[in-house]
């Protein structure tokens, strides 16, 4: 029970990364609450949970691109639960497109759903993990470090770059009030948005061409990372990015 007693709010529960963190944070004592912006996703999650006897709390939609939506799912969980122990920012999406083909749509989208949600989540329940040191987990990407051939990512690299140096800024900050902050970037993982990648074929041998181990990860390999992050045994880790791609960067 690494995470007893501790009160974890994750976003992007409802499927892929965020569900598995879900089940995986509330087997290890956490009181976890979620949310997403597809209701069905989140019941089904919801329902997970409670095949296990364990509660997924916060089900209300949310739209985190939205401040006020945000500021209400936040001070919500502090009201019912009396703390933030732990923020993990889980949930983004992304348009993809050859720059020279990309909208400016597209870009403002991508900025609002994978840049400004986190900015969201972290500025009002910074408040409350500075009152007893919390632990702020974002996900990042390989994207950060480096482009793709084969698909038009720039909105996504742009984004994900910028979460790994916020994530350090955050860290900077935070250490007067205890606050660890730590980023992590997958690699190739198998989740709800890269189903379409990993059912092709074509794309799928291009992409696992330069990974090592030769297969997508599972989303339950990166929960497991923030869940040892959050815990004690990763007290020691903050401002740090941390990969987790199969060996992708490597090549």
């Amino acid at each position: 029970m690494q995470l007893a007693g501790k009160i974890a709010l994750i976003t992007g529960t409802g499927g892929g990364q965020g569900r598995a963190a879900a089940l995986m944070f509330a087997r290890a004592g956490a009181i976890v609450v979620g949310c997403d912006i597809n209701s069905d996703e989140q019941q089904c999650s919801i329902d997970l949970l409670a095949k296990e006897g364990l509660t997924l709390y916060g089900t209300t939609v949310v739209d985190l691109g939205n401040p006020t939506e945000v500021e209400t799912w936040v001070n919500t969980a502090v009201k019912e639960h009396g703390r933030i122990d732990i923020l993990y920012n889980n949930a983004s999406a992304a348009k993809f497109g050859p720059i020279g083909e990309f909208s400016v749509e597209d870009w403002h989208y991508t900025i609002r759903n994978e840049l400004d949600q986190v900015f969201y989540t972290t500025r009002f329940a910074w408040q409350y993990l500075s009152v007893n040191g919390g632990v702020i987990i974002n996900i990042a990407s390989t994207a950060a470090w480096g482009g793709s051939r084969k698909a038009g990512i720039s909105a996504h690299c742009a984004t994900k770059g910028a979460i790994v140096s916020f994530t350090r800024q955050l860290a900077v900050e935070g250490a007067i009030s205890g606050i660890r902050a730590v980023s992590i970037s997958p690699g190739f993982i198998k989740t709800p948005g890269t189903a379409a990648f990993i059912e092709d074929p074509i794309m799928r041998k291009a992409i696992l061409e330069k990974v090592l181990l030769n297969r997508p990860g599972e989303p339950e390999e990166i929960a497991a990372m923030a869940l040892f992050v959050a815990s004690e045994n990763g007290a020691f880790i903050t401002g740090s990015d941390i990969l987790i791609d199969g060996g992708m960067l490597a090549t």
